[in-house]
């Protein structure tokens, strides 16, 4: 500390603008005799009576007035320092990171996913294949990727598909290199898979992707949602609600939990950014590995 302070007083006497500010001077402590009388104190007189006074302190040096003397004094710094400031981040920038969305059926999966799509540009949603027949109003290469069976056990052969499962009699996968694509880019990376395909992922990925359970604001709401969807038959629809029952109590093997309640969609997503923005500002962050 010392050194420094003399190396700090050497480039004040050298700078311009330093030598206009100088440093106070430091108080070296004495032993007063014992014989020595205390220092008299000032006194003055105001309309309330006589009170004791002190000398004002000294003025505080002047601010640097302009960008030059600002400069001088961050160069003076650095020489007192002995080394420059860096303008490297402090914090490494967050690296890209898997989100994997599930819940039971007719809890809102997809109108959360395309809302977050709409909100971040940096978020990649990766389309699965599947083997199912395409609905109405469905796009391939954007709700899925429409597949024959054939070619799903193709893909499985040539072990192109990070997960896969056999759901309702058809087959659904996540493609892995279209994973490895948008990651390179530095994009975030979303899955929406089914409580079967989250356990296999999990098992895969362990801590080091991010899961998230949807689930509607009650059982109730769920099967008003199911039905008002219009895609199964009811003995159908009782598969579904038998599962979903089954499913609801797979929630603990989940990171976070986040209800999609009717007519809530902004407020599930924002609930969605917010866990995303927490992981990415952890200091021990998920280490990923595909």
């Amino acid at each position: 500390m010392l050194l420094l302070t003399r190396r700090f007083s050497s480039v004040l006497a050298r700078s311009p603008f330093l030598a206009r500010c100088p440093l106070p001077p430091r108080a070296v402590p004495t032993t007063a005799p014992a014989s020595r009388p205390p220092p008299r104190r000032l006194m003055s007189s105001s309309s309330s009576g006589w009170h004791h006074s002190s000398p004002p302190p000294p003025p505080p040096p002047p601010p640097p007035s302009s960008s030059s003397d600002k400069d001088q004094l961050f160069r003076g710094l650095e020489a007192a320092l002995g080394t420059t400031f860096s303008s490297d981040p402090l914090a490494p920038p967050p690296e890209p990171m898997i989100i994997i969305i599930s819940g039971p059926s007719g809890v809102g999966k997809d109108a959360v996913i395309k809302r977050l799509q709409e909100e971040r540009e940096e978020i990649h949603f990766v389309v699965t294949a599947t083997s199912r027949a395409m609905r109405p109003g469905e796009v391939d290469g954007k709700d899925y990727h429409f597949v024959t069976k054939e070619e799903f056990l193709t893909m499985i052969e040539r072990e192109e598909l990070l997960e896969y499962a056999l759901v309702y009699g058809e087959y659904k996968g996540i493609p892995k290199q279209q994973i490895r694509d948008y990651m390179a880019k530095g994009h975030d990376i979303v899955l929406r898979v089914d409580i079967q395909g989250a356990a296999t992922l999990r098992e895969i990925l362990g801590e080091s992707a991010i899961f998230i359970f949807l689930v509607a604001e009650s059982e109730d709401a769920l099967v008003k949602r199911l039905i008002h969807r219009k895609t199964e038959a009811p003995d159908m629809l009782l598969v579904r609600i038998a599962t979903a029952r089954e499913e609801v109590r797979r929630m603990k093997h989940f990171d976070y939990v986040v209800v999609n309640a009717e007519g809530k969609l902004e407020g599930a997503v924002k609930q969605v950014e917010s866990i995303i923005d927490a992981e990415k500002a952890k200091i021990h962050k998920r280490r990923l590995r595909i």
